[in-house]
């Protein structure tokens, strides 16, 4: 594996921007956090997400639907979430990941509602989760799951959102790209820790960096790899060191049959040396 710089002419900005952006967001976000709360509770209780990946055999996939990207621009046009989510569940797929950036990957809630409800395994929101509206949105629209940065948020702030997660019946992927970061993730009690190898101040990604950092994670934390997942080949590497799933977004998207290569990643995820799980 090896490191692949991105085109930016500009580093340090893509994190503190987006952040940036969906803080000042929620502070609009007039809503009643209370009222929220309540509607978010009052919906149907969403399947495990630590479930789903724990009880697949080798690397989970975690398929994603993705649109665009701030340093790549468009990936995928993704007219129909729905299609894309069922063809992702046939093939094989323990969980699908769903963004709902709006101003930043055009993504939407509205596509995590139609995919979570259009198929029985878990979806993960991916996005900023930067308040606590954040979560009670995504278990609104059909999450199972949400996504927590470690770069992005305070030490507090981690912990705060991990217990309101759990009592919202939400799993979380904490996300984590170093030691440090991992330590961190540990301290706070995370159950599933997915390791990015794309850098959040420039974009570029380390396809080295999961396995580095692998050994960090101790049993009975879930381990996740992402970004730089674009070989079917890559998921044997991740099977031989121990990693539970992968989070795969673009290589699918831009691919001509989303479904078949979904099916050769969970196939190879599932494959050591010669002998199939």
């Amino acid at each position: 594996m090896r490191s692949e710089s991105s085109n930016l002419g500009v580093e340090g900005t893509y994190l503190e921007e987006i952040i940036s952006w969906h803080r000042n967001r929620a502070q609009k976000d007039d809503r009643s956090r209370f009222e929220v709360r309540t509607q978010a509770l009052a919906t149907t209780r969403p399947v495990s997400l630590f479930d789903a990946i724990a009880s697949d055999p080798g690397v989970s996939l975690i398929a994603e639907c993705k649109r665009r990207s701030p340093s790549k621009g468009d990936l995928a046009q993704i007219e129909d979430p729905i299609a894309l989510g069922q063809a992702y569940y046939g093939a094989g797929a323990a969980a699908i990941s769903v963004l709902t950036d709006e101003k930043y990957f055009s993504g939407s809630l509205f596509d995590l509602k139609e995919i979570a409800a259009s198929v029985p395994i878990p979806c993960l929101r991916k996005d900023f989760t930067l308040d606590e509206i954040d979560i009670y949105d995504a278990r609104m629209h059909g999450a199972s799951a949400v996504l927590l940065i470690v770069a992005a948020l305070a030490n507090n702030e981690l912990e705060f959102f991990l217990e309101l997660a759990a009592e919202c019946d939400l799993d979380v992927i904490t996300e984590v790209h170093t030691k440090a970061e991992i330590e961190v993730a540990l301290a706070a009690k995370a159950k599933i820790i997915g390791i990015n190898q794309r850098n959040l101040q420039d974009f570029s990604i380390d396809t080295s960096l999961a396995c580095k950092l692998r050994s960090e994670i101790p049993p009975g934390v879930l381990c996740v790899a992402e970004s730089g997942i674009t070989q079917v080949s890559q998921a044997q590497e991740l099977l031989e060191f121990g990693f539970d799933a992968m989070l795969v977004g673009e290589a699918l998207v831009r691919s001509d049959s989303p479904q078949k290569l979904a099916k050769d990643f969970v196939s190879s995820g599932r494959q050591k040396g010669n002998l199939c799980l």
